[in-house]
């Protein structure tokens, strides 16, 4: 909805508007401005390329679009969009931070930040990790359906990586039905011994899971149950990194 009185502001409301309607009475009642003024916005952004009539009366998205939108995702880097949030969220718990991107069955850390204990952890940026073992996995998992679950288990084979491991589907989708109703993802044990996470799952521009932002300690220094107090820090940084990468309201599925 474009403010009263602002002609950028309307401008801008026309032309995210056009992303989703057609017909200048469409885009005047998604907008809130008048018919004639966004006729009138509609022929700018047509010599700007930013639009182009169909020959109907109606518009499209014009080229200039798609061309201002490569160049900005050449540029578009989600690794320093989610520094600052994943650096803030280390320094306010003391925990390492990680951010991982899905990549077909797997997740890969692309960046990472040490926490205040005196030891650091293994993980590395551009190391895969597992998604049924991991709770940035499991945080990305829970946003998929359970079909599209499945078809990662069948493929993957759902491998133990530890006594704690989830290596049966049905076990795998009971878990991921609780990880819908909280928000967050836990990992007790079942990547590495000795090591717990919780994550939240990181949503793209389209509304799709992209990744997920955790944060991790030793057994030896938070039970589960602690560790799980700082979930709604975990999610609130997740959600930060989303809106970095454009998403507009991030919807967690429940």
């Amino acid at each position: 909805m474009a403010r009263e009185g602002s002609s950028i502001d309307k401008t801008l409301a026309v032309l995210e508007a056009l992303a989703e309607h057609q017909r200048v009475t469409d885009i005047a009642a998604a907008t809130g401005v008048s018919k004639s003024t966004a006729h009138r916005i509609l022929q700018a952004l047509v010599l700007w390329g930013f639009a182009r009539p169909d020959g109907t009366g109606s518009y499209e998205p014009g080229p200039r679009i798609l061309t201002l939108a490569g160049r900005v995702m050449f540029r578009f880097d989600p690794a320093r969009q989610s520094s600052g949030t994943l650096r803030a969220l280390c320094e306010s718990t003391g925990f390492t931070t990680h951010f991982a991107i899905r990549s077909l069955d797997e997740a890969v850390y692309v960046d990472k930040q040490e926490g205040r204990r005196p030891f650091q952890m293994l993980s590395r940026v551009g190391m895969g990790i597992a998604l049924h073992t991991t709770a940035i996995g499991k945080a990305i998992l829970a946003q998929l359906s359970d079909d599209e679950v499945l078809a990662i288990c069948r493929r993957t084979g759902l491998p133990r990586r530890t006594p704690n491991t989830l290596t049966s589907e049905e076990d795998l989708l009971t878990h991921l039905a609780r990880v819908r109703a909280v928000g967050y993802a836990v990992d007790d044990e079942e990547n590495e011994p000795g090591i717990r996470c919780v994550g939240a799952p990181v949503f793209d521009h389209t509304g799709q899971v992209l990744g997920g932002i955790s944060i991790s300690t030793l057994t030896i220094v938070s039970d589960m149950a602690g560790l799980e107090q700082r979930a709604p820090e975990v999610i609130a940084a997740a959600r930060d990194v989303s809106a970095a990468l454009g998403a507009d309201t991030p919807m967690v599925r429940a």
